[in-house]
């Protein structure tokens, strides 16, 4: 390129540079005072390297880093990761119900498609880079980033002229792919002010690229044809801390997303054919702030404009999503895992670095000589083997001694200490015992403390779910229907996420449907559906073809079901004579009570009429005589009536009390 064909920067250029890089400027320098000495040590931590700054005591000589940090980010990010991916697929579709064009049938191309496209541009390796950046800095940013991009198709085609033979080769194509780039939030600027992307005024991402990008993107027309040279190293932009940092052919590209004056957008003033009418003074602060439009803005080592037009997509959003992985309320910052373990493992470093040094103490030979008398030059040194020329008895010359033994409780000490940590950031340890239950604990405290663990994860999850995984493929996928209309169709819908547990929320309702089937056996009715949902809950790569296959045995062919009903019938005929059987017995025992006692109630008249026709017979002769033994026998069986009738009385008594 000659450098006649550079363009050089107009007013309105250096307005809007000045712009951006003055406001970027404060944004880094509150970010620095207040984030950045700390990001660089949990870095530092999570990798386990050791730093003359992060020590302990200045006596301190050890420099050993326990992975008891490194244990809890790596579990909790894989457990997260689980919980996204574990099932395949990770999202969802809604079709709006008021969505006159759309159909069930266009929802469900899209998904294929985005899921598709998704695989292709390894999404899920860059969400994955995303969280883990979130656990060690506590917030995980990406940025969108959308290329067209060529791609090699193998193809056929037919030879002009020979019939019946083709030529085997490629055909170039050019594929929309939308990407999501992790982002380093030492790479990151956002206005304080703001607690979100869309909150804030603007934010900006600065990073080393290579110079043939830039000048690659000038050739494309992406970027202006201006002159741009190599930057200076700023160590605290790369993405790990090295010990010499590579200074070639670098350029620091500041990308800026956000509000910027209109009038300073050339682009935009030809758009209205006229100047912007200004609603305050030239000086004030108003004026600066008072016609702000959404803006892209490239801008190279601090100085060279690349870049300035306003925001093109069509729904005007931020290509920037950034999520907390703990919730720290009204700032956009998050807390992570290294933060929130930070005081144990500085505690845990602390106790095992005495230890060690200790031991260097205690274990080391140490001697005690007179150097007077020594051989003159001798250098004296203790190894096997290794003579040692004295002047005179090497007893009373030499002496060896000890500083003591090496006391162990330096490390019962940090054992405690690392359980404090794995309480404070809510992790297993490394015998997968759960840390908040004790080690006889029961089986009731152990899901106890399961159940506990599982809603601190189901917060991080709610927060990337809400505020970062459906957001992109939100903004993926109207990136796609902007920009490849084709292939994605312009349909009304609703993303909404499918991943709801990690593995341990996973294994913890298994065991609760294996308990649940112990309990009703194999021949209850809902058998199938237990069976489908440990099935869904799995990890199997053929979950699915065993859920179907669960799906057809729950719907049997018509004999089976015939013989089903038939069993059915044939129970409840046996109950329904069960019934019946009951009821009849109840019916005669009833009647059989009422005939007792109706005899019970005949039986004073049946003795009464017998004690009358006693009465009259056998009678003297003599009317004298028969009428005293006639009254005396009257008067015997009224006795006699009365007794019975007591008696009588009694039973029935008795008999209403049985039947009651």
């Amino acid at each position: 390129m000659d450098q006649n064909e550079f363009q050089e920067p107009s007013d309105s250029d250096k307005e809007i540079v000045n712009f951006v890089v003055n406001h970027c400027d404060r944004w880094r320098d509150w970010r620095d005072v207040n984030c950045l000495t700390d990001w660089l040590e949990y870095e530092r931590i999570f990798n386990g390297e050791w730093d003359a700054q992060d020590k302990t005591r200045e006596s301190e000589r050890s420099r050993i880093v326990t992975p008891a940090t490194q244990q809890a980010v790596e579990t909790r990010h894989a457990e997260i990761m689980e919980a996204i991916f574990g099932q395949g697929e990770f999202f969802d579709i809604q079709d709006d119900i008021r969505d006159v064009n759309g159909s069930p049938l266009d929802v469900a191309a899209i998904k294929a498609q985005l899921m598709e496209d998704f695989k292709v541009d390894k999404i899920r390796k860059s969400i994955d880079q995303i969280e883990l950046l979130a656990e060690i800095y506590g917030t995980g940013i990406g940025e969108i980033v959308v290329k067209t991009e060529k791609v090699f198709v193998p193809a056929t085609q037919a030879i002009p002229g020979q019939v019946g033979q083709a030529a085997i080769g490629v055909v170039e194509q050019d594929r929309i792919a939308v990407k999501i780039v992790p982002v380093n939030p030492r790479n990151f600027l956002f206005d304080p002010n703001g607690t979100s992307i869309d909150d804030c005024m603007g934010v900006a991402i600065e990073k080393y690229v290579s110079i043939h990008k830039v000048v690659k993107g000038q050739e494309e027309g992406i970027y202006r044809k201006v002159k741009v040279g190599t930057d200076s190293m700023d160590t605290d932009l790369e993405p790990t801390q090295e010990v010499s940092q590579y200074e070639d052919d670098k350029v620091k590209l500041l990308t800026y997303y956000g509000l910027v004056p209109r009038e300073y957008l050339e682009q935009l003033e030809n758009e209205e054919n006229g100047e912007v009418e200004d609603l305050f003074p030239e000086d004030s602060i108003q004026d600066e702030y008072s016609d702000l439009v959404e803006a892209i803005v490239v801008i190279a080592n601090d100085g060279v404009l690349l870049k300035a037009e306003k925001n093109p997509y069509m729904m005007k959003d931020r290509p920037i999503l950034a999520y907390q992985d703990d919730t720290v309320p009204n700032r956009l910052l998050g807390r992570g895992t290294v933060e929130k373990a930070y005081n144990s493992q500085k505690a845990i470093d602390a106790q095992v670095r005495s230890h060690l040094d200790s031991l260097a103490l205690t274990t080391s030979p140490m001697m005690a000589m007179d150097a007077t008398r020594l051989p003159r030059g001798a250098k004296f040194e203790v190894k096997p083997g290794k003579a040692i020329l004295t002047n005179g008895n090497p007893n009373e010359i030499l002496f060896p001694f000890k500083f003591g033994n090496t006391d162990g409780s330096n490390l019962t000490t940090a054992k405690e200490f690392e359980r404090m940590l794995l309480m404070a950031t809510g992790t297993l340890d490394s015998q997968g015992m759960i840390t908040a239950v004790s080690r006889d604990a029961g089986q009731g405290g152990i899901s106890m403390a399961t159940a506990s663990i599982i809603k601190k994860y189901k917060r991080t999850l709610v927060n990337f779910q809400e505020d970062f995984m459906i957001p992109f493929i939100t903004k993926a996928a109207y990136r796609y229907m902007q920009f490849d209309p084709e292939r994605y169709p312009t349909v009304d819908m609703k993303f909404i996420p499918t991943a709801a547990l990690g593995i341990i929320a996973r294994e913890h309702e298994q065991q609760q449907f294996i308990a649940l089937l112990q309990t009703l056996g194999p021949n209850t009715p809902v058998l199938p559906i237990i069976l489908k949902g440990i099935m869904a809950n799995s990890s199997l790569s053929n979950r699915f073809e065993l859920i179907e296959m669960l799906d057809k045995m729950a719907v049997a062919d018509p004999q089976a079901q015939q013989a089903a009903q038939m069993q059915q019938q044939l129970a409840m005929q046996l109950a329904q004579a069960q019934i019946a059987v009951q009821t009849t017995q109840a019916e005669q025992n009833k009647a059989e009570a009422q005939k007792l006692l109706t005899e019970a109630q005949l039986m004073p008249i049946e003795l009464q009429a017998k004690s009358m026709a006693a009465n009259t017979k056998n009678l003297p002769t003599d009317d004298a005589l028969a009428s005293k033994e006639f009254d005396k026998r009257v008067k015997v069986a009224e006795l006699m009536l009365k007794e019975a009738d007591i008696q009588n009385k009694a039973k029935i008594v008795e008999k209403q009390m049985t039947r009651q």
